[in-house]
Parts: C-alpha cells; sequence; structure tokens
C-alpha cells in the first residue's frame, strides 16, 4: 500500500535513519509548545485571565495528538516488526513508545469528561510530561535503552541491595529511637523516610537521631548510603558510554 508506506516513512523516525521527517519535525514543536502552555498555564496570574484561551490549545493539541496516533496505528502495518503478523497492530499498541503515546491523550479525555479540580490538575502534568515523546524522536535515546537494557542484571541487583539496606536502616534506627521519638522513629514505616532522606543524601533534616545508640547507626548508615548512590551511578555511566561508543562504532563503519 503506497500510502501507507509513505505515512510510516514520515511518522517512523527508524524509517529515515539521520534525519527525521518535516512531519515530526513538526510533532516534536507541537509537544513542545504544548508542555510549555501547561507549564505557563499553572501561574494563575497567566491561567486565570486566559482561561478559556489555554483550554482550546489544548483541545487542539489533543485533537492533533489523537489523529497521530490514529495515523502510528494504520502505518505501524509497514513496520517489518508487525508486518504480516495476525496481531501485529495489538502488538505495537503495547510497545512503551505507543503507550507513551496512548498516555498522551489522557489530558483531552479527562477534560472533557471531569470538571473534578484535582483530575484536572493531574490532567496538566500529564500534558507536560509530554515531552518524554521526544525521546522516539531521537537515535541517541534508542542507543542508550538499549545499553540500559544490556545492563539490567546489574541494575536491579543494585536496586534490591538499596531497598534492603534502607528497609535494615529504618529497622535499625525504630530499635534505637523508637521510644526516644515515636513520631518520627515509632513504627518501621516512619523511620523509612528517615532512612530513604539519609541513604540518598539528601538529608532534609525533619527527622534525625538524637540517643548515642541512634547517632552512632546513622553515622554507619549515611557512610553506606554513598554505596547505594554510587553503585546506580557508576552502571548508568557505563551505559552510557557503551552507547556512545556503539553509535560512534556505527558511524565510522558508515563513513
Amino acid at each position: 500500500m503506497p500510502a501507507r508506506a509513505a505515512l510510516y516513512r514520515e511518522l517512523e523516525p527508524r524509517a529515515r535513519p539521520g534525519a527525521l521527517s518535516t512531519t515530526n519535525l513538526i510533532i516534536a514543536g507541537v509537544i513542545i509548545l504544548a508542555a510549555f502552555l501547561a507549564i505557563i498555564e499553572t501561574e494563575p496570574t497567566i491561567g486565570k485571565p486566559y482561561a478559556a484561551t489555554f483550554l482550546t490549545l489544548q483541545l487542539a493539541f489533543g485533537v492533533l495528538f489523537c489523529i497521530e496516533y490514529a495515523a502510528r496505528l494504520y502505518a505501524a502495518g509497514e513496520d517489518p516488526r508487525f508486518k504480516g503478523k495476525r496481531f501485529g497492530r495489538l502488538r505495537w499498541i503495547v510497545t512503551p513508545s505507543a503507550l507513551i503515546d496512548a498516555v498522551a491523550l489522557l489530558p483531552l479525555f479527562l477534560t472533557l469528561a471531569s470538571t473534578s479540580f484535582y483530575w484536572l490538575r493531574f490532567a496538566r502534568i500529564v500534558r507536560i510530561l509530554r515531552v518524554v515523546r521526544l525521546g522516539r524522536m531521537s537515535t541517541a535515546f534508542d542507543s542508550v535503552m538499549a545499553a540500559l537494557y544490556d545492563r539490567r542484571f546489574e541494575l536491579w541487583v543494585s536496586i534490591i541491595i538499596a531497598m534492603l539496606l534502607m528497609l535494615f536502616s529504618a529497622s535499625l534506627l525504630y530499635f534505637a529511637e523508637g521510644q526516644a521519638q515515636p513520631e518520627a522513629f515509632g513504627s518501621i514505616p516512619r523511620a523509612l523516610w528517615w532512612s530513604i532522606v539519609t541513604l540518598t543524601t539528601i538529608g532534609y533534616g525533619d527527622a534525625y537521631p538524637i540517643t548515642v545508640l541512634g547517632k552512632m547507626c546513622a553515622a554507619v548508615i549515611a557512610v553506606c548510603g554513598i554505596g547505594v548512590i554510587a553503585m546506580p551511578t557508576g552502571i548508568f555511566a557505563a551505559a552510557f558510554s557503551d552507547a556512545m561508543q556503539r553509535r560512534r562504532d556505527r558511524e565510522s563503519d558508515d563513513e
């Protein structure tokens, strides 16, 4: 189908390696503009006087993104990963990029279906997060995601270690400080807040140990927090380095 093939080349970045189509450049610009307006709208001195204008623009953006989603769904039949398969389009719908596109449509339906201030604020946040869709326009983003996928085992190990250390730290401070400060450390869930803040090196200072035993435990936990941050940071840095090296290798091979 020539028309569908042409639409696929316009909408799918993989079909044009090295450069985005004019259609995708326009879509990227609209995504940035929609997110920018959603941010500006949160300022009461701007959002309230021009509420009708912002609503009209956001509805227009929502309709445009619906049309784009339908076009991508139609063009998915040309993708080699889904072409000629019985449930090809259904498989496309559950891909990460298609799911992100579907979430980007939520503000339109929430705006039309609800007048609740809570859901309208949620819709505004989703409108801002539409910028995530720009990732599909970048081959560098694909390279980084592939590198992170290759390092998924190391990432999971670091996440599990961090969660266990947070739980152990909260339990330790519950034992050491529970009686002295029941409001902050009277239970393990309460102490978990202090554990997260300390191990991530944020240190809000809203909860801290006051007993000698608690301070000693907190000192050891704080030192361990350096490793909690260092492990995933090192894994991410190695993944990014691998992605950039693969990109340079491909570019040198093309030359």
